[in-house]
């Protein structure tokens, strides 16, 4: 039911755009009155501010092994290790409003939608109002995208590997947010249209439930912020980039107990208790503590146009104060009833890319790892504790290697055939984690844009 009602409510809005636009054109006299030309060219001008886009990621996939779990297009089903999707199916619609003369101007309406094989999800739906006197300052509000770092924001139309890496995936859920945005940037024609400053607040939730779902269930508000710099020489052959994000939030603790990393009795490391349950029995909802996110982020840039073609180099780094589960690091969506493990993270992901020549095609080399408790390490991990929680899987880190090949058909189409090898830590104390697994997968996707 809640497919349909995207569907129908996306489908009427885009409808109604166009109709009653084209509905105000008389085509037939050629004596058309002035009133007439005039509300002509009104509808023309109105039409032209509508933007119609999208893309369609159709993709093959082989993985390792049967069943394996996978950050690149979702889990595989048990017993199956080959599969057809259709990874991303977006339609989006942008009106560019015509600034007004005093107050807020609307500058842009966005509302965008994703159909897969798993039904229809919402993506994107925010209005962004522009200062009219200056145009440096914009409110975005809506669901958008959250303005930390690099990666997150980075359209997965453009982006250069099948899917972002483990930690923005893990961290970020989802990529997007239901929230409030500032942004402070100088139009195209200032000389300081480089310097851009994005500030707001969130849910924190993320979009969950295949994007059907981004409501808050505490009254606890995330802030994200990013300063960042893009620049270019004047030949525009070098470009180059600088960023810093900030990430400062959490959630309601319920009656659950809390831990975090420490040594028991015996002097071994493992989760000891902060909080227990019964801490939170008789205190109300608003006086309750929270479980605290903290992030912070750097990001760099570059890329030269010379004689082997367009090198881009592009990294970023994130660490910070996670506070999950026992099984995962994801933060909840939702009223927690799972006891809280606070983990101290942090992971980086690099690219290179290298266009060969002025050819349609482009080399992709990807490294990225993800650790979600930076303060355990190898055979502590699954070792036996007298008191307390022993570590678990969820506290292995995860290192990927990406090699990819892309090639552009046309201004339209491109395919790119990638292959992901991945590398979890080991432990001997830990069942299934002696070795390393067997998840590796291979992606050919074709990705049709308009």
């Amino acid at each position: 039911m809640n497919n349909r009602l995207i569907f129908l409510l996306c489908t009427s809005i885009m409808l109604q755009l166009v109709s009653s636009n084209v509905s105000a054109i008389n085509f037939g006299n050629s004596d058309t009155s002035n009133a007439d030309s005039l509300r002509q060219a009104k509808a023309l001008e109105k039409l032209s501010r509508i933007k119609i886009s999208g893309y369609i990621q159709a993709q093959f996939q082989f993985a390792d092994s049967a069943g394996q779990q996978s950050f690149n297009g979702g889990n595989f089903p048990a017993g199956v290790d080959k599969r057809f999707t259709v990874r991303r199916g977006r339609l989006k619609v942008q009106y560019d409003g015509k600034p007004i003369s005093k107050g807020w101007s609307i500058t842009q309406y966005v509302l965008q939608i994703d159909a897969t094989e798993k039904g229809l999800a919402l993506k994107d739906a925010y209005v962004k109002l522009t200062d009219p006197w200056v145009g440096w300052l914009s409110l975005t509000t809506g669901m958008q995208n959250r303005p930390f770092g690099y990666e997150i924001p980075f359209s997965s139309s453009t982006r250069e590997s099948p899917e972002r890496g483990r930690m923005s995936q893990i961290i970020f859920p989802g990529e997007r947010d239901l929230g409030m945005m500032f942004t402070i940037q100088a139009p195209k024609s200032s000389q300081w249209h480089f310097i851009k400053v994005d500030a707001g607040m969130f849910n924190g939730t993320g979009v969950r439930n295949a994007g059907l779902d981004a409501s808050d269930f505490d009254n606890i508000k995330d802030f994200i912020g990013r300063a960042s710099i893009s620049k270019s020489t004047h030949s525009e052959n070098i470009k180059y980039g600088l960023g810093m994000s900030y990430y400062y939030g959490g959630y309601r603790i319920d009656t659950v107990g809390v831990y975090k990393t420490g040594v028991d009795v015996n002097g071994v490391e493992g989760f000891v208790q902060q909080y227990k349950k019964s801490d939170f029995y008789n205190v109300s909802l608003s006086n309750r503590k929270q479980a605290y996110r903290k992030y912070y982020g750097f990001d760099a840039q570059f890329s030269i146009d010379w004689f082997p073609g367009i090198t881009t180099i592009r990294a970023e780094y994130i660490a910070g104060d996670q506070p999950g589960f026992s099984a995962t690091t994801v933060s909840p969506a939702s009223v927690n009833t799972s006891d809280i493990y606070k983990r101290k993270f942090n992971g980086a992901y690099f690219y290179f890319l290298q266009s060969i020549g002025h050819t349609p095609l482009q080399a992709v080399v990807k490294y990225d790892w993800y650790d979600p408790n930076t303060e355990v390490k190898g055979n502590n991990i699954g070792r036996n504790v007298v008191t307390g929680k022993a570590f678990n899987a969820t506290d292995i880190r995860y290192d990927t290697w990406g090699f990819g090949l892309a090639y552009r058909w046309d201004d339209n189409i491109k395919i790119t055939a990638y292959y992901d090898i991945v590398k979890n830590e080991k432990s001997k104390n830990l069942s299934g984690y002696q070795k390393d697994l067997k998840d590796n997968l291979f992606t050919l996707r074709i990705q049709a844009k308009f």
